[in-house]
């Protein structure tokens, strides 16, 4: 702890901070150092009994900060406390959230672990794929940052397991963001704690954080949306072809693409509403997106059709099915990247 603390006020011994440590009752005498420090340097050690995590410390120990620019990091030296200083700056230039990230110019690690460094960049694309809130941060799962206390105020934060940013990302009311390239520095205190049961503990909280966010809700609205599309598509087939005397390949081709603009309507009003930009060449330059996107559906689908009934001999009803559900799921992820991005 005394590198720490000795490194943090070198950096902002201008400036009138605090420093709370938040230790989960640790056996390695973690809070008497603390309290041992704070006869000469402004810190303070808050011992939570029978709680464990790095993300709901965070929470907890909100409430005993009592500044208007809130910092966290890590105490094992991995986040550089000569960092901070830039990210302040970043705050006081006007951003709500300053993140130190890894992924952008002069950011790295400084002794890069592969498969780690494979695990961080699938969460982040994860985290982006799912959580469009989150894409305005480079470096989502970072866990060095400062942040405007009053854009959190009143907000419940319910983090899992150790990704805390993507909480407050979510979460939070934060205009600007700013990104301040960092080296993600090897540990020199204690262990990763990255293990499979946080893995799975991620993919829950990404969960949480659509459900709570709302985008899980829009899914929902899509899919409703695509059902009509189907009533849309077999109805005015049996029209035109019925009662049209069109050749029903003729009454297909107009029946998808009607679908498909109905479909793309729908969802520009319904769906995707807090997302669109107004004026009527937006709305074709959507549209063209939609179809492009709708028709690699199509071909998704009628792939997964072919290849599990024609090669894998699963009945062509049940492989539609898995088609439709592939199709799907494309259509929505990749609506949500680019259509309304």
């Amino acid at each position: 702890m005394t590198p720490l603390v000795e490194r943090l006020h070198k950096v902002l011994s201008s400036y009138n901070y605090e420093v709370v440590f938040v230790d989960d009752d640790s056996k390695d005498g973690t809070a008497a150092k603390i309290k041992a420090l704070a006869g000469k340097y402004p810190v303070r050690v808050i011992v939570r009994q029978g709680k464990r995590g790095l993300a709901t410390a965070v929470v907890d120990g909100l409430p005993y900060a009592e500044g208007r620019i809130i910092g966290v990091m890590d105490a094992d030296l991995q986040h550089p406390p000569e960092v901070v200083p830039a990210l302040l700056k970043a705050i006081e230039d006007g951003a709500d959230l300053a993140v130190a990230s890894r992924y952008v110019k002069g950011g790295g690690w400084a002794d890069q672990d592969f498969l780690r460094g494979l695990i961080s960049k699938g969460a982040t694309f994860i985290a982006h794929l799912f959580l469009p809130s989150s894409r305005r941060i480079s470096d989502p799962m970072s866990g060095f940052y400062l942040f405007r206390k009053e854009s959190v105020d009143g907000v419940a934060l319910k983090p899992r397991g150790y990704k805390i940013l993507l909480e407050m990302a979510a979460m939070g009311r934060f205009g600007r963001v700013a990104d301040v390239p960092f080296i993600f520095e090897s540990r020199r205190l204690g262990k990763s704690k990255l293990n499979a049961r946080q893995q799975i503990e991620y993919l829950n909280h990404i969960f949480s954080l659509m459900r709570r966010s709302g985008e899980l809700l829009r899914f929902i609205k899509f899919c409703l949306v695509g059902g009509s599309g189907v009533v849309v598509n077999e109805g005015l087939l049996w029209l035109l072809t019925e009662h049209g005397g069109l050749f029903y390949l003729v009454s297909s081709a107009i029946s998808i693409e009607t679908s498909i603009v109905t479909n793309y309507t729908l969802n520009d009003f319904f769906t995707f509403s807090d997302r669109r930009t107004r004026g009527f060449k937006s709305f074709l330059k959507r549209l063209g997106k939609f179809n492009l996107v709708s028709l690699v559906g199509l071909a998704l689908n009628w792939g997964i059709l072919a290849l599990l009934s024609s090669v894998l001999g699963l009945h062509y009803l049940l492989a539609n099915l898995f088609g439709i559900a592939a199709a799907i799921i494309w259509n929505y992820l990749a609506n949500l990247w680019w259509t309304w991005k």
